[in-house]
């Protein structure tokens, strides 16, 4: 069985390539709308706060018009930074978004790592792994207990820790919820622990975002998106500089286009659909991927190449993991 396939988006809007807010959210909203009924997998969203090019602040929020305009795919969020929410306001939000949904949400929290997010909302950095945990149980905790009303359709709710490594691997396993990550490494770290907790076999599920994206000629849309991506990795080493006092150095295009400087961030990779389908082949090979899911758009990149991915996912790719 082939992983459920989607599209993740943070709808970052940096300049030189800015567009009116609210036209761009818009924007969004009908392309999620048409990827639905054309019968993507899911539509994913994250999360990150003060971000110069907009950065989704609040996925929940997003979520929650996403599924108004849509009708079968399933709705992630990768992920909701735990830390900076009280497990009962992640709840309620998340059961509000079900019931919109009619059963369709798939809830990731995250530890999250930029200080002064913490700062503002008054959380402790140092403490987020262990308020994630905390978060992962209690929100699993109030809706088993029918502690929020109104409750989510689904019973359970699918829960996932966005956690990567083997110490996140093992945290996950305890706890009995979804792995955010598709990192063979990890599976048998996270298999142990889901038997020493004493979870069934059966609640193992791992998934993420993927370290390609789509086109028809891939050499032409590298050249086309580097500058967006080169932004976007720029962007991520000042978030996670910020706080600490630290001037980070700036990648160039070149050392984009080279593969050299993503640190965390695997180099990304342009793909055709055939190429792609076995890459998805070979990332579940042996694991319990669930879903897996593109970044639908890099850097505030073209809208014309965001649709274009869309439609390769959803008529081409879908239908060759899927004959």
């Amino acid at each position: 069985m082939s992983p459920t396939l989607g599209l993740y988006f943070d709808f970052r809007n940096p300049e030189p390539w800015h567009r009116d807010p609210a036209a761009y959210y818009g924007w969004h909203l009908d392309l999620m709308e048409e990827a639905d009924r054309r019968g993507v997998g899911s539509l994913w969203v994250t999360e990150h706060h003060f971000v110069e090019d907009g950065y989704l602040p609040q996925p929940l929020t997003a979520l929650a018009a996403i599924a108004a305009r849509t009708s079968q795919c399933r709705l992630g969020t990768g992920v909701v930074i735990a830390p900076l929410v009280h497990p009962m306001a992640i709840a309620e939000q998340a059961a509000v978004v079900d019931v919109i949904g009619n059963g369709r949400l798939e809830l990731g929290l995250g530890a999250g790592y930029v200080a002064p997010e913490f700062a503002a909302f008054g959380a402790d950095l140092a403490d987020r792994y262990r308020s994630t945990d905390h978060a992962l149980a209690e929100v699993g905790r109030i809706f088993a207990e029918g502690g929020c009303t109104p409750g989510p359709v689904q019973d359970p709710l699918p829960i996932w820790a966005g956690y990567l490594g083997p110490v996140g691997a093992r945290r996950a396993g305890r706890l009995g919820v979804g792995l955010m990550t598709w990192n063979a490494d990890s599976w048998s770290i996270y298999r142990d622990a889901l038997a020493e907790a004493g979870h069934p076999a059966s609640t193992a599920r791992m998934g993420g975002v993927v370290d390609f994206v789509l086109a028809d000629d891939p050499e032409q849309m590298f050249e086309q998106i580097l500058p967006h991506r080169t932004h976007q990795l720029n962007s991520y080493r000042q978030n996670a500089a910020k706080g600490s006092g630290r001037t980070p150095r700036m990648l160039t295009e070149d050392e984009v286009r080279e593969g050299r400087g993503s640190g965390v961030i695997a180099p990304l990779q342009i793909l055709t659909v055939e190429e792609a389908a076995a890459r998805v082949r070979t990332i579940c090979d042996g694991l319990p991927i669930e879903h897996l899911y593109l970044w639908g758009s890099i850097g505030g990149m073209p809208e014309a190449l965001v649709e274009r991915q869309m439609e390769l996912l959803v008529d081409e790719l879908q239908p060759a993991l899927n004959p």
